[in-house]
This record gives C-alpha cells, structure tokens and sequence, in this order.
C-alpha cells in the first residue's frame, strides 16, 4: 500500500527524471529549442501540448529519458495539471524543470495515487509510488492534509452501506475524537426519540444494527469562537414508503457523504489548530421501509417545536438536518456550515461538479465562492428566495418538508432548513453530490469531497492560528 507521505519528498539534489511544463502559447519556442532527437520523438507521439498530454523525451543514453506535460497555463499550475502524470508516469521520482512553481499541483499529484480497493484481490506486483521532488517544503503537510481528508471522504462514501452503516459512521467519529483529543457524545434509543424526534422517525424503520443516532464531538478552548459543522448521514436512503425507484437506489449508499465531508473538515479543523469551539454533529440514520416507518401525511414536532406535515417521505434529510441544526444553534455558533447531499435538483440545475451554496449574507457567500475558485474547488451560489417559501404551506402543521408542484426542489429544501437557524447566524449549506459519474486526472469515479477545500478556505482565512 503506498503511503501518501512517500509520494511527496523536499528537493535536496536527489536524482530524478526532469518533467517539462509547456503550454500552447510556449510550444513552438519550447521545441525549437531542442535536440532533433526530441522533435522526432515529439512528433510520433503527436505531442500538442494540450492540457493533460504528456510525452517522453528520449535523452543521449537510453536510460536518460524525461518527461514533457502538456498545461492549459505554464505560469499558473492547477490542482490538477499533473495529476494525469501521476497516474500513468513509470515509478520513480520526478521534479518539475527550470525550477517552475509546483506548489499549487501538490495536491493533485497526491490524490491521483488514490484507489478504492477494500474489496478487490490483492494485487501480487503493484505499482510503486510516483515521487515528486520539490523546493516548496513548506507546503508538503498541509497538502497531505487536504489529501487525507479527501481520502476520508472518497472511502467512507465508497464503502457499501453494509459496511458503512450509523454505527460505522460513529466508529469513524471516534476515531478522530480519539486521535485528536475532542468529546464524542452519542444519543440513541429513547432518548434519540424524547429529544431528536425527526431523526429518530427517519430511522426508526432499520435493523436494529442500523438504529439512528445523533453523533456529536466537541473540540477547542471553550473561550474560542464557536462554529457547527453538519452533516446529513443517511446512509441508505430507500426513499422510505416513497420507495425510490432501482435506478434512484443504486448510488444511494453515497446519500451519507455529507457526514463525511463534515469529518474531513472537522480532521482538518483540528489537525490545523485552528482557534476555534468546534461542534461537529451528524444525525446518522438509514431510511428503510418496515411496518414501523414514518407515512406520508404523518407530522412529526421537531426538537424546536415546529410541526412538520410529510408530504414525501424521500424528503428526509432535511428533517434530520433540522434537528441537527436545531441543537447546534442551543450552543450558540456564530457560524454554522451544513453539508448534505440533499436533492437531485440541485444536480439538475448545477451538474455533478458544483455544488449548491446557499448562504445567510453576501460576505459569507462571497468569501467561500471566491475561496473554493482559489483552489480549485468551485461552488454556485442558489438564493434563498423567500418568494417560495408558499410551496411549503401544510394545511395542518407549521409547515411541509416538501412541495407539490416539483419547482425550485433545491431552493425550498434550503428554506426548510433556514426555518430552524437562528436570525443573525452566519449559515451556510452546500447541496453536494459527494459523487463522479466519470474519471478526472487526480478524481477517480466514484466518491468524492465537492465543496470541502472551499469551505476550509474560509475557515483558515475567518480564524487564523497565531
């Protein structure tokens, strides 16, 4: 297995073959510039220096051999320029040539290393790590960081749900409660049902092996400022007696990927030092169908006393959201960010790749959207417009987890959530996928953290360490 620390190593002169960085604007200089041998080579690989191309030069003797990529920009490196080199590159160590700035390919070049392999024969002759050399010493730890993370979430929503069920995702959370020092506290059974009744109703139809639980972990000086962090842990979402159809179903064991984005930053949080009260919190719950599972046109009383009519029973995230947040704001957070993979409008509006903002002020919103540009990590802001909060009217409770007409899916289900926020509380909620339906340089299909850098972004930039 390769470790994440071995792919990453400070330039000390060690030996290592040379990669060469060439966009479309330098290629013609660039090759006029080397040897014929080189321009041979070149041109029976057919090497156009487009983005994500790569060939190989062939040097004086045949084991002196090097590596030219192909970059949209030469000058500004992307998280992702030599992720694609990482993958398909021989073992072996390689630096960038002519001292180019490799810092923002750092991570990249880490996450491409990754595969999901938990339930594949074990492969006799694996492939040895890629190594990359570099002079930016100073930003090998916290890109390991961010690829740890990244790894978290990949895995944990990667793991069937057999695997990966309420308790699992407790099992996780005391792992990095352990690991860091911080407060785990879990409530279940009758007192899940007394006090979190939404997320006991969610859940009260599994195995008992799957019984719901609302986790929590406290970490941080007291005296610093407070911040929740959320995540919707449904690890199997049927629909419930709303059944889903199969083709719905399939990808549902990924419907807990926002518990794990919310471990992932809350690792990342703590393995930083951040100076912040962190509240970490994750209703974690499979929605199943058994003779005790909640009905449409039931209403449940949510833990702030707000009656909620069913209209649809696969609108149950944002009930065990509501309690989560609801709890969250008794400790008064000056920020609150929530993450869930909420609705499939979101995904209609905005594609697999961008998550949906929605946030309580501009300034918040502004900083994570330009943060998340910042590395790679984009986001789309949604309104929060109060126009449609009519499509939640119930005629006989305070209001409905869903609409009728099917509009503004993504939009109402933020509504809902903002119902149980407190005025003048910083919020923000990222509707994300968690999820790649097709194979990127550095991004395997399959699970992955959409909207986790750029919410750390913010985190580091509203709290710095001293």
């Amino acid at each position: 297995m390769i470790e994440l620390a071995d792919l990453l190593k400070a330039d000390t002169g060690q030996p290592a073959r040379l990669i060469h960085i060439v966009d479309k604007a330098s290629h013609d200089e660039w090759l006029a510039d080397q040897p014929e041998r080189a321009r041979s080579a070149l041109a029976a690989q057919g090497f156009r220096s487009k983005p994500f191309t790569h060939a190989i030069l062939p040097g004086e003797q045949p084991d002196e051999w090097s590596v030219v990529a192909g970059v949209a920009d030469r000058n500004t490196l992307s998280t992702w320029c030599l992720a694609k080199l990482a993958e398909t590159l021989p073992e072996g160590a390689y630096r960038l040539a002519d001292g180019a700035n490799d810092n923002a390919a750092l991570l990249g070049w880490l996450l491409a290393h990754y595969s999901f392999d938990r339930y594949r024969k074990k492969d006799d002759t694996p492939i040895g790590p890629r190594i990359l050399l570099t002079h930016a010493i100073a930003q090998i730890e916290p890109a390991l960081r961010l690829a740890r993370a990244t790894h978290l979430v990949r895995d944990l929503v990667n793991t069937p749900t057999a695997d990966m069920g309420p308790a699992e995702l407790e099992k996780a959370a005391e792992d990095l409660a352990r690991n860091h020092d911080a407060t785990l506290v879990v409530t279940q059974g009758d007192t899940l049902e007394q006090h979190y009744p939404m997320i006991h109703a969610v859940g009260r139809a599994a195995a008992r092996s799957h019984a719901p639980r609302l986790i929590e972990l406290s970490w941080g000086k007291a005296d610093h400022p407070r911040i929740a962090i959320i995540g919707k842990g449904v690890c199997f979402d049927s629909g419930g007696l709303d059944l889903k159809p199969s083709s719905a179903m399939r990808l549902m064991k990924k419907d807990m990927g926002g518990a794990a984005h919310a471990l992932a930053l809350a690792q990342l949080i703590m393995e930083h030092r951040l100076p912040v009260r962190l509240h970490l919190l994750i209703p974690a719950v499979e929605n199943a169908v058994s003779g005790n599972a909640f009905r449409p046109g039931d209403v449940l009383t949510s833990r702030n006393g707000l009656t909620v009519e069913i209209g649809n029973t696969d609108a149950e995230g944002r009930l065990v959201l509501a309690d989560a947040i609801t709890r969250s704001a008794e400790e008064k957070p000056e920020l609150i960010l929530d993450f869930a993979t909420l609705t499939g409008a979101a995904r209609v509006a905005l594609g697999p790749d961008l998550p949906a903002l929605f946030a309580s002020d501009d300034t918040l919103a502004r900083e994570l959207g330009d943060g998340g540009m910042s590395v790679d990590d984009p986001i789309w802001r949604l309104p929060l417009w109060e126009g449609y909060d009519d499509m939640l009217k119930s005629d006989i409770a305070d209001i409905a987890n869903a609409g009728e007409s099917g509009f503004a899916g993504a939009i109402t289900a933020a509504l809902f959530l903002k119902k149980f926020v407190p005025d003048g509380t910083a919020w923000a909620h990222f509707d994300t996928f968690a999820w790649r339906n097709a194979a990127k340089p550095g991004r395997p299909k399959g699970g992955d953290a959409l909207g986790l850098r750029a919410a750390f972004v913010l985190l580091e930039a509203r709290y710095p360490r001293p």
